[in-house]
């Protein structure tokens, strides 16, 4: 601004809003008393906009008479001024603020150490003022815990003839209950500008918990490396990164060596070389998310050099913040238990064969008579999905003469709850021929005597309907399979397992009677055997898990003392209190079933050997024959004697196979194989003898191999074959050819049928074939593929299929380029 814009009162615009009224009047008041005018306010800059403080003096200037001339003043900046004592009087009274509120005692001390301040949390805590502790600058001592006292006067003497701030851990009495906190007592000197001591900062924070915490961390650790030490498992610690710090003495046992040997790194010389890129990956895994793992591999025994499995498990430690600060594991031998789950695998493979020969259709149904569950053969003999059956459906293939007497008998023993037995006639969903049956139903009752479910059996006799005195023989053995009772039920209760109702069936295969099970002193433990235990303790876990469990072959300790092979299911019918239904079926004959059958297969497969070679002979002489005399008209009834003679050899050599298999005699040659030769040879001949399809191979793999040429073709023609039988309406089968370093892979595709994803795992099992209407209309006994896999097995090679319904198969080899003679 101008001078001339300052004239008269202008002048007054350039102050700040707030100190305009107060700075006019202070001038009115200086003009009208005639003495010095002085005043702090702010004046806005005219270039930035910004006010600063200012001190204003004016002085006036009088003639001889004393009347005022005029008036001189100044404007003096005091903006760092103010600023300075804003900001002390802010710190004067945060400090207090803050020493009032913090939650450790604070003080403030003379350099001698008489204490000059204390907030109200320190004489709350100690029960002295100020006044009370500055007679002596060492009154303080008689609140510290006599143990703690010649150290602490120590600390702050040395600190006192340093000038050094000093820290202490001591233990202070509480004045009002009279019980000793752990403090960590701090103090800091404070300096003036000559470097002169002028007082003590301190303040004492509680740490009795942190004091606690550290004893039981202490006594927790010693505990830790004692039950490290007792446990049966291989313990250890890593840190994060995977350094193993740590091994329990059992570790350092079970592979012969020190513990030096297996910290850091050293212990991965016991894996197994097959497991250490699962180990590897999983661990990377978990260290890089910080989650718990559990990975299985195997390690090597120190004293024998044999390799044991063991159930590795991971579960890292965290910090306040998240972080993993270390890792502890355990290792548990689980070589029995690998053992145990292969001879099961090998086991449900029997039972499901076993199950596919079973001559009844077993239902169940809910309380009020709706069907809830029928077995695959009750389906297929009425040609009808689950869904068409399920609760009252199943009474469309009643014969119309009995249904309702059927029906009228349902409905008595739903309101008796009897179990009930009658004949009926049942309508074959695919024929529509009617067969008689023999239909038997149980009630199945909680703890309160209520039916919760209805377990029955339709048994095909029309045979002994048909033939009077197959009739009289039939109802014999009905009446004593009725008698017998057909499956053994037995309600378990409580975490104890205890046994409290059977059935007559149950009883009649143990021993036990009624009075047993009254008495409750049975239970699942006292009945199975001991080395069993981990066969029920799965079960029971899936049974937590899906209310049922897969059946396990297991044994039943009787009450004479023999051991029964039975064949045992459990479902959970009621959670509190705990009730479970365990259905028991004598398995005792099932491995001579089995032995039977293997050993039928082998005799028949040879004894039909003989005859087909010689049959075919005589087919090829015949048709020699016929062609010199000149007769075509019988070339086509030749040719279709042929096919159906190869049919026949080709199951007769399937059948001979599967039984080498299962006696571990199948023979295998040595010899260099060159792959692209034989892929090429089997499609040309599969092409010329399946014109339906056009066969395209893609890709080369240049490369020979070790094994048996004709036991690899059997692999690649099955394919093949199978590509071309499941995709009738396709046109195309594809196979490519690739190679690696290592392998070699043969993908075998189509574009027919395919494979539900569900039953993908199964169809390489032997005698499986696929549960699907369309599929089950192509001939087939379910072992060429069983056949197959062994092959490659045998070849160190894999085999896996990909498929989707309805949109085609894709069968993948993987063999090795080199492997051992």
């Amino acid at each position: 601004m101008t001078p001339e814009q300052l004239q008269g009162d202008r002048w007054i615009a350039c102050l700040h809003p707030a100190d305009r009224q107060r700075t006019l009047e202070a001038w009115q008041t200086a003009i009208r008393t005639q003495t010095l005018y002085e005043v702090e306010y702010r004046m806005q800059q005219g270039r930035t906009g910004a006010y600063r403080w200012f001190l204003a003096r004016g002085m006036p200037r009088k003639d001889n008479q004393g009347t005022i001339l005029h008036w001189f003043g100044t404007c003096t900046d005091i903006e760092d001024r103010k600023q300075a004592e804003q900001q002390l009087k802010a710190s004067e009274e945060n400090w207090r603020v803050l020493a009032e509120t913090l939650p450790q005692l604070v003080m403030v001390a003379r350099p001698n150490n008489q204490n000059e301040y204390t907030n109200q949390r320190w004489r709350d805590y100690i029960g002295f003022t100020v006044e009370q502790t500055q007679s002596d600058r060492w009154a303080y001592l008689q609140f510290i815990h006599p143990d703690d006292r010649e150290g602490a006067r120590a600390h702050r003497q040395h600190a006192q003839d340093t000038g050094e701030m000093y820290e202490h851990e001591e233990r202070l009495r509480n004045s009002q209950t009279g019980t000793y906190r752990w403090f960590l007592t701090r103090a800091m000197p404070v300096y003036d500008e000559a470097g002169q001591l002028v007082k003590w900062f301190g303040t004492c924070t509680d740490i009795d918990e942190q004091k606690r915490t550290e004893q039981r961390l202490k006594e927790s650790e010693e505990n830790w490396q004692t039950l490290a030490e007792t446990v049966p498992q291989l313990v250890w610690r890593v840190q994060p990164d995977s350094w193993v710090d740590y091994v329990n003495q059992r570790a350092c046992d079970y592979g012969q060596t020190t513990r030096e040997q297996l910290l850091g790194h050293g212990w991965h010389y016991l894996l197994h070389p097959d497991d250490k890129e699962r180990e590897r990956v999983t661990l990377d895994h978990a260290f890089r998310t910080g989650i718990p793992y559990e990975v299985e591999f195997r390690l090597r025994e120190g004293q024998t050099g044999c390799y044991r499995w063991f159930l590795t498990r991971g579960m890292p430690v965290c910090d306040e913040t998240g972080q993993v600060i270390k890792w502890f594991g355990t290792c548990t031998d689980i070589e029995e238990q690998k053992r145990a789950e292969q001879q099961l695998k090998e086991s449900e493979e029997n039972l499901r064969v076993l199950a596919e020969t079973v001559p009844q259709l077993v239902w169940t149904t809910r309380a009020d008579n709706r069907l809830d569950y029928c077995n695959q053969r009750y389906c297929e003999y009425t040609h009808a999905a689950f869904e068409q059956l399920q609760g009252h459906g199943w009474r469309q293939f009643l014969h119309p003469e009995e249904a309702e007497g059927i029906l009228a008998l349902r409905h008595q023993t739903l309101e008796t709850g009897e179990p009930f037995e009658s004949e009926c006639r049942l309508r074959n969903g695919q024929t529509g021929e009617y067969r008689w049956f023999l239909a038997r139903g149980t009630p199945v009752r909680d703890e309160t005597g209520q039916i919760v479910r209805w377990f029955g059996t339709n048994t095909d006799i029309e045979d002994q309907k048909r033939i009077e005195e197959a009739l009289r023989q039939s109802q014999e053995r009905i009446r004593a399979l009725i008698d017998s009772n057909i499956i053994g039920i037995v309600s378990v209760e409580g975490e104890e397992e205890v046994l409290v109702e059977a059935n007559e069936a149950f009883l009649h295969l143990t021993g036990y009677t009624q009075e047993d099970m009254r008495s409750k002193t049975l239970n699942r433990v006292k009945i199975t055997p001991p080395e069993h235990a981990s066969f029920f303790e799965r079960a029971i876990q899936e049974v937590n898990a899906r209310g049922q469990h897969t059946p396990l072959e297991t044994e039943v300790i009787c009450k004479d003392g023999s051991r029964l092979p039975v064949l045992v299911g459990s479902v959970i019918f009621q959670e509190r209190p705990r009730q479970t239904i365990s259905f028991v079926l004598d398995n005792s004959a099932r491995k001579e079933l089995e032995q039977r059958k293997d050993a039928f297969i082998s005799m028949a497969s040879h004894e039909l050997k003989t005859p087909l070679t010689a049959l075919k002979l005589q087919t090829a002489l015949l048709h020699r024959q016929l062609a010199k005399q000149g007769i075509p008209a019988s070339a086509p009834a030749l040719s279709n004697m042929e096919g159906q003679i190869n049919k026949v050899t080709r199951l007769v050599d399937e059948l001979l196979d599967v039984s080498k298999i299962q006696a571990g005699r199948l023979e295998y040659l040595q010899e260099t194989v060159n792959l692209d030769a034989l892929l090429r040879e089997i499609t040309e001949t599969m092409q010329q003898t399946s014109p339906s399809h056009r066969i395209v191979v893609r890709g080369i793999v240049e490369t020979s191999l070790i094994g048996d040429r004709d036991r690899l073709g059997q692999v690649f023609i099955n394919l093949i074959s199978n590509a071309i039988k499941y995709s009738p309406d396709a046109k195309t089968v594809e196979m490519d050819l690739s190679a690696s370093e290592d392998a070699v892979t043969i993908q075998v595709r189509d574009h027919g049928l395919g494979i539900p994803r569900e039953q993908c795992d199964k169809i390489f099992d032997r005698f499986y074939r696929v549960t699907d209407p369309k599929q089950k209309a192509i001939h087939g006994l379910g072992m060429g593929l069983y056949i197959v896999a062994e092959i490659v097995k045998r070849h160190r090679g894999t085999i896996t299929v990909d498929s989707e319904v309805g949109k085609g198969s894709t069968f993948t080899v993987t063999l090795p380029r080199k492997r051992d003679a």
